[in-house]
């Protein structure tokens, strides 16, 4: 409900011509953590996003990140990750500043890593893991994007990264016949330049 209520102010705002009229690319390096609720850890990773924003309230983006550490930390699984979010972003321009919602589906790539893994049925999660596996994701949100100048932007964003795990599973103490969701908050902070 709330979504739509900030949809609808905000078509009403760019209605009223309050807004800048955009056609730009954006490109932008930026830092992304995550907080795994099913791992109860913490990812750190950089990338880039790529943004094209037909008009001031919408935007389509793309962004990639790679998490280059072992996680979790502790007892690696996974070497390394790879994340891939495609979606939108819509919220109107207010001069220098843009408040946004998000919602972008993707994925989570997880590298593999050897690791000592117990022969039971169904395995641990970690264990089907190690094998490297990739996972749908949606990233659901929302943001604020500064304009410091015409061309320099920066942004922070917060959401809820929803991922699909594979099933069947050991997980939470017990078995898991089929693939499950887990959420993990997920932030990310960058800066870039508008062309």
């Amino acid at each position: 409900m709330r979504f739509a209520s900030f949809v609808v102010f905000s078509i009403f705002v760019s209605s009223t011509g309050t807004l800048h009229a955009q056609d730009r690319f954006e490109a932008a390096a930026q830092i992304a953590t995550a907080h795994s609720s099913e791992f109860d850890a913490n990812d750190t990773g950089v990338g880039g996003r790529f943004a094209w924003h037909p008009t001031a309230l919408i935007g389509a983006e793309a962004e990639m990140n790679v998490y280059p550490r072992g996680f979790p930390s502790a007892s690696s699984f996974s070497s390394s990750r790879i994340e891939g979010l495609f979606g939108v972003t819509v919220g109107p321009r207010f001069a220098r500043l843009r408040p946004f919602a998000k919602l972008r589906p993707g994925f989570l790539a997880f590298r593999g890593q050897s690791i000592a893994c117990i022969l039971i049925f169904p395995p641990p999660l970690s264990c089907v893991l190690a094998g490297g596996r990739t996972l749908f994701a949606l990233d659901a949100g929302g943001g604020v994007e500064l304009f410091a100048t015409e061309s320099a932007v920066v942004r922070v964003d917060v959401g809820d990264r929803l991922l699909k795990y594979p099933g069947p599973s050991f997980h939470d103490g017990r078995a898991v016949e089929d693939a499950f969701f887990s959420h993990d908050f997920r932030l990310s902070a960058g800066a870039g330049l508008r062309f």
